[in-house]
């Protein structure tokens, strides 16, 4: 594996009011791993930052004394990590090699993720590393009957944080739990008291090892946490949550639908090449026709024409991080094309079949290998 393009990761911390994202950002503040990371939150008193902790306080950035830097959004989104990059070329803020973005208790994480993805200034500077959403223990499924925003916190997390377990009752708590698996398969649960909770390691949810700097793909797709999520339904006799169709695709489902949810968690596993052509009517309409109702997707594709180099694909509705091509595939052994598709209002069978009909029946030519060196996906129409 070649070293991947140096851009500086960035993880949401999010969930609804009273979570708990407060006590959980104060914990993994004190980690000595913070000190080059900057968090970004909307106001100062929101999060309740420890003030014994504050060393120096500007207009609107205040450096704690373990060297991490807090920031207020002053306006957009955008125009808060664009000042952050500017400070950093400039010399008036030292490098930084992580960012957290601390949402509001009632925020729709998608604009927030499409903030960091879909601006070409600032995809080319950030890369979304992941999204850790804080759950309350006591009131969690209450708020996930009540509350569209909640349900897609937590549909769309990496990790999945519960808070105040020891204040609910045992069997809420194992409702709660219940209750997340199945809105997100592949979100690892963690408990707020465990000590993994208040270390950066919480928010290390991306492709890439920071340790060795090779792709995870596994982890980064969810694939461990989804295994035992499906057998632990195999054990149940759920037999239709895994199948293989007449076209060789594997599909796992996770389906959700009670108190007007309508969320699915899915998996599309092609093991042929793909036409990149094929690819890129396959993604152009389901983003542009379905976009508001894809929450999120993740792929590693298998495409014709260099299939030793997959492709790296992250989505949220109808905003596409820049396609990255790998130099090769993690595991040799598996070079399948693996998607993971998070949805709302959107069936399984609709994905599947429109992944059928342009996929089915790849074509054997080649793409010019000068395209595929200029875009990953050799995709003329495809905008990132």
């Amino acid at each position: 594996m070649t070293q991947p393009r140096k851009r500086i990761p960035v993880t949401i911390v999010t969930g609804f009011l009273g979570a708990g994202k407060s006590t959980l950002l104060n914990r993994i503040l004190k980690d000595p791993a913070m000190k080059d990371a900057a968090v970004i939150i909307n106001e100062f008193g929101d999060v309740g930052i420890d003030h014994l902790l504050v060393e120096t306080s500007g207009d609107s950035i205040i450096e704690l004394s373990d060297g991490c830097l807090c920031c207020t959004v002053r306006g957009e989104l955008i125009d808060t990590l664009a000042s952050l990059m500017d400070g950093m070329q400039t010399g008036r803020v030292r490098p930084l090699q992580r960012i957290v973005i601390e949402t509001t208790g009632l925020a729709d994480p998608a604009p927030v993720m499409q903030s960091v993805m879909g601006n070409p200034i600032i995809a080319a500077n950030f890369e979304l590393d992941g999204v850790v959403t804080v759950v309350d223990a006591v009131n969690g499924l209450q708020t996930l009957d009540n509350h569209l925003e909640a349900l897609k916190q937590v549909a769309v997390a990496d990790r999945l944080v519960i808070s105040k377990a020891l204040l609910a009752e045992e069997v809420a708590l194992v409702k709660l739990r219940e209750r997340l698996r199945m809105l997100n398969p592949r979100a690892r649960l963690i408990d707020a008291d465990m000590p993994e909770a208040g270390s950066v390691a919480m928010l290390v949810n991306g492709l890439y090892d920071p340790a060795t700097k090779v792709a995870d793909v596994a982890r980064w797709l969810g694939e461990e946490n989804d295994h035992d999520h499906d057998h632990h339904h195999d054990e149940h006799d759920h037999e239709d949550d895994h199948h293989r169709d007449s076209h060789g695709h594997d599909h796992h489902h996770h389906d959700v639908n009670r108190h007007g949810e309508d969320i699915r968690s899915f998996s599309i596993v092609h093991d042929r090449p793909i036409d990149p052509a094929a690819l890129e009517m396959f993604i152009d309409l389901l983003r542009s026709a379905h976009g508001e109702r894809l929450l999120r997707m993740k792929a590693i594709v298998c495409v014709a024409g260099d299939p030793d180099r997959p492709v790296v694909l992250h989505g949220v509705q109808n905003v596409f991080h820049p396609p990255a091509r790998l130099a090769a595939w993690p595991d040799p052994a598996d070079r399948r094309t693996r998607m993971v598709l998070i949805t709302r209002d959107l069936p399984e069978a609709f994905v599947t079949d429109l992944f059928d009909a342009f996929t089915g029946t790849p074509r054997i030519d080649r793409p010019d290998r000068a395209a595929l060196e200029d875009n990953p996906l050799a995709i003329p129409g495809f905008k990132a």
